[in-house]
């Protein structure tokens, strides 16, 4: 799993039928200080998040592992909105 702030969404009118009814964001991948990092993604989401929130994310073949993404051709899923983030005692994030 990977922490990441939903940045946008990813509007595509014509797509596989597998991904009809799919919501679609841009992620931005974030260490656990929600500050950015690495690289940004398009992810299903599979939690109803939003722009702005940060998300625990899957990629590769762990994102066809929920029940909205199972057997579709997705290669990244929401699959959680954070509520708060929690190191070495000490809360780092706080929704």
């Amino acid at each position: 799993m990977l922490i990441g702030r939903v940045e946008g969404t990813v509007v595509a009118s014509h797509k596989d039928p597998n991904l009809n009814g799919m919501k679609l964001h841009v992620v931005q991948q974030t260490d656990h200080l929600g500050n950015p990092k690495g690289s940004q993604v398009v992810a299903v989401d599979a939690v109803g998040a939003g722009v702005g929130e940060l998300v625990l994310y899957a990629s590769g073949s762990s994102a066809r592992q929920t029940e909205v993404t199972q057997n579709k051709p997705v290669d990244a899923v929401i699959m959680a909105i954070v509520d708060e983030i929690e190191v070495q005692g000490k809360s780092t994030f706080v929704k």
